[in-house]
């Protein structure tokens, strides 16, 4: 059994004594400090402390992230090495994936794609200065972008969501005490620590702390889950991550919850014009599928084909589910490979569907390496919501209603071919409750300055203040309303 030590960092401080033992979710075990008597000093002593953050440019604020992301390279970062090989005990995801993920970090931190990301969520003039407007009663206004006191408890998926959520925190000047998932114990460590040693007085760097405690813990998040310490909390993670954080949202105390959904796909019958287009979809569905072992709420899980569900329509949904397993098999391991971890109550039940072939046809599965279930019918198997591990599920169709009826708010990403049918159904699906609807092949391919879940998380994360100014002679002074009983 692995043991390992995950320190506190708590504004360019490092804190490796008080150490006491917790578990990974592969049964691994780490020490940390005693989160019970450190939790005191991670918040801000005071709001005036963020006063700091703004005594430096935006474009100072980006030569330091550029000079981070530099630093972060993985093969000269040991910091970076060494949460890498945390990872490898504590996280269910392969070597070869958690690797692409760490090799990925520095481009996340090069100017013009932060550049992008300010602009796009938050507008960079807002987090430069005060914006001025003048409205129709004759006010002038001026807005302003300041950050928050923001409370993260990021999703364990790799390097890259911990990448994001310290750039999010610098680049609207926020205060950040970052809880480390327990599958990914250092990453944010590792930035930080990294961040300590280019730029160890900056303000960034003193408004950073990153710790581990197990969620739920009273001791812990009584002490940290106050308006007075904390303005906004966001949340990666599902209903077990997130529960014990409502009961602490109060006014003054906003919840930002980033939780897991459920991804789909929709593929037109254009798909079946030609042995080429058939394969190319196949090997799109395939990525959309198999990407990142299919850990992630964006990867393809129930592949809705609009075939019809005649004999012709079904033959047609089974020569694409074999095709698009071939597909899964031939993909590089650097996106995808055989899981390391597998659901055991959804391999009986794809074993039980493999018996069921009047109503499932199964391609793959038999060495845990990942399967296609084709329906026979048009509905989904009954344990669509277990479908993991590289595990989908194709489902013919006759008609797209019967699709949208599939579609409701846990539904994030779908993969729709060909454009034409996307073009069709985006004014639709949204009604239902989709929030992203991508070209087929590119579900997996996030980019981190558009919208996520269905809202702007990085707008969400500032506090837009209002300066107003309103002169007597342009905005009717209330003070001089006439007296009505005179009148």
């Amino acid at each position: 059994m692995t043991m390992f030590t995950v320190p506190l960092f708590i504004r360019g401080e490092l804190i490796t004594d008080d150490l006491v033992e917790f578990g990974t979710r592969l049964e691994h075990r780490f020490e940390a400090p005693d989160p019970v008597k450190h939790a005191h000093a991670l918040p801000l002593r005071s709001p005036v402390d963020m006063a700091d953050m703004y005594t430096v440019s935006f474009d100072e604020i980006l030569d330091v992230l550029t000079e981070l992301g530099q630093a972060l390279a993985f093969e000269k970062n040991t910091y970076i090495q060494e949460a890498f090989e945390a990872c490898l005990v504590s996280n269910p995801m392969p070597e070869s994936i958690l690797r692409t993920g760490y090799v990925a970090l520095p481009a996340m931190f090069t100017r013009d794609s932060m550049r992008e990301l300010a602009e796009t969520q938050v507008g960079i003039e807002y987090l430069e200065g005060w914006v001025p407007r003048r409205l129709l009663d004759g006010r002038e206004i001026r807005v302003r972008a300041f950050g928050s006191r923001t409370l993260h408890i990021p999703a364990g998926n790799g390097g890259l969501v911990a990448g994001i959520t310290v750039l999010r925190n610098a680049l609207t000047r926020s205060d950040a005490i970052i809880k480390a998932p327990s599958n990914d114990p250092l990453t944010a460590m590792a930035i930080a620590r990294t961040l300590a040693d280019i730029a160890p007085d900056h303000p960034i760097t003193r408004h950073l702390a990153v710790g581990y405690w197990k969620g739920g813990d009273e001791q812990v998040e009584e002490q940290l889950y106050k308006p007075e310490h904390v303005e906004k909390i966001v949340a990666w993670g599902g209903l077990a991550s997130v529960k014990h954080v409502t009961r602490y949202i109060q006014p003054g105390l906003e919840l930002i919850a980033l939780d897991p959904k459920r991804s789909a796909t929709i593929i037109g019958p254009e798909a079946f014009n030609s042995e080429d287009t058939l394969r190319e979809v196949a090997m799109r569905a395939a990525c959309d599928v198999g990407a990142g072992n299919q850990e992630g709420c964006v990867n393809a899980r129930v592949i809705y084909v609009l075939s019809g569900t005649d004999q012709p329509g079904l033959d047609n949904a089974n020569r694409l589910g074999g095709v698009i397993y071939q597909s899964m098999m031939q993909l590089p391991e650097f996106i995808s490979t055989k899981p390391k971890v597998v659901d055991r109550t959804l391999l009986e039940h794809i074993e039980g569907s493999r018996l069921t072939d009047d109503w499932y046809r199964v391609f793959g599965g038999e060495d845990t390496e990942g399967a296609i279930i084709v329906s026979q019918i048009d509905e989904p198997v009954h344990y669509s919501t277990m479908l993991s591990g590289r595990v989908a599920n194709v489902v013919p169709v006759d008609s797209i209603d019967k699709v949208t009826d599939a579609v409701n708010a846990y539904t994030q990403t779908i993969g729709i071919y060909p454009e034409s049918l996307k073009h069709e159904l985006r004014d639709r699906l949204p009604l239902f409750g989709a929030q992203r609807l991508t070209s087929l092949g590119y579900a997996a391919s996030v980019n981190f300055t558009i919208p996520q879940d269905a809202m702007e998380p990085v707008r969400r994360m500032c506090k837009w203040i209002v300066d107003e100014e309103c002169e007597p002679d342009r905005v009717f002074p209330l003070w001089e309303t006439p007296d009505l009983e005179m009148a």
